[in-house]
This record gives structure tokens, sequence and C-alpha cells, in this order.
């Protein structure tokens, strides 16, 4: 998969794609329906999307929000079959383009497209100013066909990486996951830690959660997938998400024990699946409560996990 960041400065292989536009985080069941209608065999298939989030850029002191990194999202839409991400650089004069402008100078003069896939919610250009049915219209005039996609519903409900944010605050990673259509997944490298864990007989993996939305705090059954290094592998495991109270901690991380495992783990790339909220974080009266504790956590993990 090619990723372009500069729609200026574009070369003829990139050109002429079938794109859905959006910006696709968490590559849930609603993105996967949109991506499906721009599949077409006589055009590469391509992602348009923006970096940083429209959502970061206007509100940088915001809460973070997001469900998975750039690179996650990447990684996951090549393995989608996707050809082109047009990952463009979102700053003032981008947003500043009136719905128009930006049909012509980015969609049809900058990428050359063919055929866009929008949702049909989707608003675009200086303040939001454009809808779908614009698109449509200055797609008719200007050279490239335009799909709009009917948003996906669950029941009553619609899928979108609002309600999966709700959910995995909520404790509900099964509810994130049927709207995912996956697990939600937690990617980055391994970085160090006060290695307490190894002290306690449960030594860890800790990641950052900096920049991804934080879900409900607690201890989960997870899926761990080692990426590189000599450990590369899937493995079962238990995690830690939150701010580990019993040692005074303040900023949250993830640490996750993997089952049946001996090794370095340090600079390795992992991605940890959320599949069962467990319990809450907790202080505990001593120690040994607490290892009481991460033994039952463990066991009812393995239970969990063994029937998957």
């Amino acid at each position: 998969m090619r990723i372009i960041r500069d729609h200026q400065f574009i070369e003829a292989r990139d050109r002429g794609a079938s794109v859905a536009i959006g910006n696709f985080d968490g590559v849930h069941r609603g993105h996967r329906s949109v991506i499906d209608l721009a599949r077409r065999p006589d055009m590469p298939l391509g992602i348009l999307t923006f970096e940083p989030h429209p959502r970061e850029f206007f509100a940088p002191d915001a809460p973070p929000f997001r469900l998975m990194s750039p690179k996650a999202r990447a990684s996951r839409l090549e393995k989608l079959g996707v050809e082109k991400l047009y990952e463009l650089n979102f700053n003032h004069a981008l947003a500043g383009l009136s719905p128009e402008d930006f049909c012509a100078s980015v969609l049809r003069d900058g990428l050359g497209l063919k055929h866009v896939v929008v949702g049909a919610d989707f608003c675009f250009g200086h303040k939001r100013a454009g809808t779908a049915q614009d698109l449509e219209a200055f797609g008719r005039d200007m050279g490239f066909e335009t799909t709009i996609a009917p948003i996906l519903q669950e029941g009553t409900a619609q899928v979108s990486s609002t309600a999966i944010r709700q959910a995995l605050s909520d404790g509900k990673p099964e509810l994130a996951a049927e709207m995912l259509g996956h697990w939600h997944r937690i990617a980055g490298p391994v970085v160090g830690g006060e290695q307490r864990g190894r002290t306690l007989g449960y030594p860890t993996a800790n990641m950052t959660l900096e920049g991804l939305h934080l879900p409900a705090f607690g201890v989960y059954a997870v899926l761990v997938d080692v990426q590189d290094g000599p450990h590369r592998g899937s493995y079962l495991g238990a995690a830690s998400l939150g701010v580990r109270p019993q040692f005074g901690g303040a900023v949250p991380n993830l640490e996750t024990h993997l089952f049946d495992f001996s090794g370095d783990l340090y600079g390795a790339t992992l991605s940890v699946g959320l599949v069962s909220f467990l319990r809450p974080e907790t202080t505990f009266e001593s120690l040994d409560t607490f290892v009481a504790q991460m033994d039952e956590d463990c066991a009812r993990a393995r239970r969990i996990l063994d029937v998957l």
C-alpha cells in the first residue's frame, strides 16, 4: 500500500483511483461497508483521510478520542486491500477551502479521482458547509462519480465511532467488538516500566495510551499479538488498563501479562485486543491480597479465552 500525504505533488500512478473518504477511526463495520462500495475492478482502491484528525486540529486541548493510531489504521486498511492511502496533511489552507474548491483542487486536479464514496452524513469544506449531495453535484460537473453509502444500523442504533467509544467507556468491549467487527485493539511498542510485576510473579509488557480514547479502567481478558521480534506470535493474557492505584500511579497505561510466556519484549510492537472486562481497578489492603486477586483474574481470563 502506498501512502500519499500531499495532493499537490502526485505521481501519475497514484491518480485515477476509486476512494472512500472519511476519518475511518476504528475501521468499524460501517467504514468497511463504505470501503466495499469503492471497490472497482478497473480502478485502484483508495482511502482519502486526514492527519491530524480535523477534530484534533480544531480542538488540540480536548481529551484524546481516537480509537487507533494512524499507523494502526494504515495497517488495518492495508489488510482490507487498500492500495492507495491518501493521508493528507490537514492544515489551515485545506480547512479554508470551500466545498467546491475542495472538489476542484483536491479531488479533481490534485488526486485525479474517478470515483468517490462517502457516508450519507458526510460533510466537507470550510465550516463543514458541503453535504454528500453537494459532492454528488460537483462530481457530475467535474468528471468524477459519487456514491453515497447508507448509514449502517445495528438494530435501532447506528454503527459509529462515537457508539464504540461509549461501549468501551462503559466497560463493554464485547459490544464494541460487535460494531467494530473485530476486538478493539491497542497497538504500540513495549516501553520500560518499574518492573514491579516481575517481583510479584506477574511480569507485564507496558504500553502507553497517549493520544487514544481511554476505555474503562480495570482488568481485562486479552488476546495479544507480538508483531515483531524473536517472540512474534499470538498469546492469551490478562491486562490492567488504568493508573495503578495500588502503587499511587497517575498516568494511564496498559500493562499486559502474557500467559505461559518467558522472554524480553522491550521494544517489540504489541497489539492487545480487549475481549472481556473482568473488574474495575481498585486498591488492596496488602500485596498478598493483591497477588491473590491477580491469581483469580488470570484464572478467569483463561476460562473466557479458552472458549473463543
